[in-house]
């Protein structure tokens, strides 16, 4: 395939001065950072070593003259730039203030070297997460429940290792133990050594002989388990309860990862929370609101009275204090819970009922 003019690689004009090539250079080392793409990594790489060539080119006098000039071939279709370390990249890199160059550049330029044995790394697992919905009267009050989570857990035929118990491992034959499989890339630059990790043994240097007949080799097995957890008062939905080592079990002897408990609140049907106060309302008739009235409400604490004055309007809100929700935190005591009155209008009147209206109608002019 041919390769991309430099010019277009960096996204700039064939007229750019240095300080353009400089800047889109940096702007898009940025973008393709490792930490920036970890779902594609290999094409971040590809693309990183694309934008450094082009750049340790453009940015030399005499090299981006003889590229003009000749274009990737270079006269009599002989021409390299030879071999290089990539300095003024390197160092346009370490200008602009990005952290891990030397990392960055070992890791997409690597020239070879002592080709080490790698060791197999315990590896955490992953924290997972699980929602669970509860009532309104669990989060005001808290709760203690079970429930049964879907997990990864070791093994238990052969505790974690992926090996048939009596089995052992042995070096893979693709990369011979090293873990790591190199490639040697041309480039107009010169020549450099890719190295990438061992698609056999995935970079362990070894393989499993004989993988265990439950796990197939993976040390870890799928399992729904049962878990106790508090659920402390004051939660709302979104609130995230950490579980620590009740995620997936770790790899190679690692530690397990965390179990996240995602609070969602099941609506009430009475009910309506804002914070750590609670919304209701309570329907009362037209001579209670007139001459008041006491009458009872529920709460989330039980049932309590209200003194409904002479002259209450429709809409007028009553204030019960600490019947609320306390705070997650225990701070600031709890919320109230506020009634508000709605006044009930009779569809249906008798005769009694209605000749009493007119007569309190008229005194009313």
């Amino acid at each position: 395939m041919a390769k991309q003019d430099y010019y277009e690689t960096l996204g700039v004009a064939r007229d750019a001065d240095d300080a353009e090539i400089k800047k889109a250079y940096r702007q898009k080392a940025k973008e393709l950072h490792p930490d920036r793409n970890p779902e594609n990594r290999s094409r971040a790489e590809q693309e990183f070593k694309r934008i450094a060539e082009a750049y340790e080119v453009l940015s030399d006098s005499q090299k981006r003259a003889q590229y003009d000039r000749y274009g990737h071939a270079g006269p009599d279709q002989g021409f390299t730039f030879g071999d290089t370390d990539f300095r003024r990249a390197r160092d346009a890199y370490r200008e602009f203030g990005f952290g891990g160059v030397d990392d960055i550049f070992d890791l997409f330029f690597r020239q070879g070297g002592a080709r080490s044995r790698p060791q197999s790394r315990p590896r955490r697992g992953e924290s997972i997460e699980y929602k669970l919905r509860i009532t309104l009267e669990d989060a005001a009050h808290g709760t203690k429940m079970t429930v049964t989570v879907p997990r990864l857990v070791a093994c238990d035929v052969c505790s974690g290792s992926g090996m048939e118990p009596g089995t052992s491992r042995r070096s893979c034959p693709t990369c011979e133990g090293r873990g790591q499989i190199e490639y040697r890339q041309q480039s107009l630059l010169g020549s450099f050594v890719n190295v990438r990790s061992c698609p056999e043994c995935a970079g362990a240097g070894e393989i499993i002989e004989q993988p265990c007949h439950r796990c197939r080799g993976a040390g870890r097995v799928k399992e729904k388990s049962k878990i106790s957890i508090t659920v402390p008062a004051g939660v709302d939905s979104g609130s995230r309860l950490r579980l620590r080592g009740q995620g997936n079990a770790g790899v190679e002897g690692g530690p397990n990862g965390d179990l996240f408990i995602v609070i969602e609140l099941i609506p009430h049907p009475a009910f309506r929370r804002d914070g750590k106060d609670v919304h209701s309302s309570a329907t009362i008739t037209y001579p209670q609101a007139a001459l008041g009235a006491k009458i009872d409400v529920e709460t989330l604490w039980g049932e309590e009275t209200i003194n409904v004055p002479a002259g209450t309007q429709p809409g007028e809100v009553f204030r019960l204090k600490g019947k609320g929700i306390a705070n997650i935190h225990r701070s600031g005591g709890k919320g109230d819970h506020l009634v508000e009155v709605k006044v009930e209008v009779p569809s249906k009147l008798s005769g009694k009922q209605r000749r009493a209206l007119e007569v309190f109608a008229e005194s009313l002019g």
